[in-house]
Formats: C-alpha cells, sequence, structure tokens
C-alpha cells in the first residue's frame, strides 16, 4: 500500500495548497444582493469540497474552508461547526472586535495538511457579514469557533495560520502533533 502524505490527499480533493499565489492574495468582495448568485453558486460549491474532504478525514473538532482554497477569488467560506450544529456561511466577513485574551492551540489547514502549528487567536470576536438580500448582520463566536471562524477570514484576506505564530515558533510535522496530546483544529 503506498502511504499518501495528507497535503497530497487534500490536493487530489480539489484544494489548493500552499505556494499557490490566490491564497496569499485578498480575496474580492460580493456586492449584495446583486452577486446573490454567484455568492450562491459559490457556497454550493464549498460545501461539496467540504463534503469530499469529510468521505476521507474526520474532523471532530470542526472544520472550515475559503473559496480561495478551492480556487476562487471571492470572500466566501464555510465553517461546519462540532457536533450537529448547522454550518456557517460567510460572506463578505470582517471582524470587528476582538478580545484581548487570547488563547494558543494547534491549528491544521487543508492547504498544508502535513503539519500543524500552535496559533495565539482571541478567545472571542465579532465578526459582520453580508447577507444574499445584502443586509449586514453581526454575530459574536467564542472560544473554538471564534478560532475555526478567524482562520477561515484570514484565508479571505491572504493570510494563513503561519503569520499569526509568535516568532521563533515553526510548526510540526502531523506525526509530531499527534504525540502532543494537544489535538485541536481539523483533528480528532
Amino acid at each position: 500500500m503506498i502511504d499518501v502524505r495528507p497535503s497530497q490527499q487534500m490536493r487530489d480533493l480539489g484544494v489548493v495548497q500552499h505556494g499557490a499565489g490566490i491564497l496569499a492574495e485578498p480575496a474580492l468582495t460580493f456586492t449584495l444582493p446583486a452577486e446573490r448568485n454567484e455568492a450562491e453558486r459559490i457556497t454550493d460549491e464549498l460545501f461539496a469540497a467540504m463534503e469530499r474532504i469529510g468521505q476521507v478525514h474526520p474532523f471532530a473538532k470542526g472544520m472550515g474552508i475559503a473559496a480561495p482554497q478551492i480556487g476562487i477569488g471571492r470572500t466566501a467560506a464555510v465553517v461546519q461547526p462540532p457536533g450537529d450544529a448547522p454550518a456557517i456561511i460567510l460572506l463578505n466577513p470582517k471582524i470587528t472586535d476582538r478580545s484581548d485574551e487570547l488563547d494558543e492551540q494547534y491549528e491544521g489547514c487543508l492547504s498544508f495538511f502535513d503539519v500543524r502549528g500552535l496559533v495565539p487567536r482571541p478567545l472571542k470576536i465579532t465578526v459582520e457579514t453580508t447577507a444574499l438580500t445584502g443586509e449586514t448582520v453581526t454575530t459574536v463566536y467564542e472560544r473554538g469557533l471564534a478560532r475555526l471562524i478567524h482562520h477561515e477570514i484570514d484565508h479571505l484576506d491572504g493570510l494563513l495560520y503561519t503569520t499569526r505564530m509568535r516568532t521563533g515558533i515553526t510548526p510540526i510535522p502531523v506525526e509530531e502533533y499527534r504525540q502532543t496530546g494537544r489535538a485541536w483544529a481539523y483533528e480528532q
């Protein structure tokens, strides 16, 4: 049996990998409701990608995917919280407030799935999104869900979690991460 690296597995499932220019560029916002059909189409593609990925990798702590990760440079992302909670669709999301209190946990990224990195993030964020009808919606997210949402918004801003890591801290191989006992995001 051939051992396929996690990043190769994600590439095979259609996830754009680290080094691709689209992951380093800010995505274009939607004009809603004028671009409603486009936003719905992209959201459907994100859900389809999550479904494909979820069939080969369990995500007990939740997962998310942003449009640039499937090669679309628009400000759309989908986050599936852990458990049976409904998925969260983020269109034109902006973090408008964040707590000063931080939590540092390991994160993984579908775009470089061979490693995990310790990332400090606010325990609470306030996010403005645009509804398909054009209204602005404000939601407060806390703890693990705040981390997932923040990670995806970073993708839409052209940032990877490595830019958030403390100086001197580098990602570790997924095999080493699994031995830390600190499993968190994107991992069972």
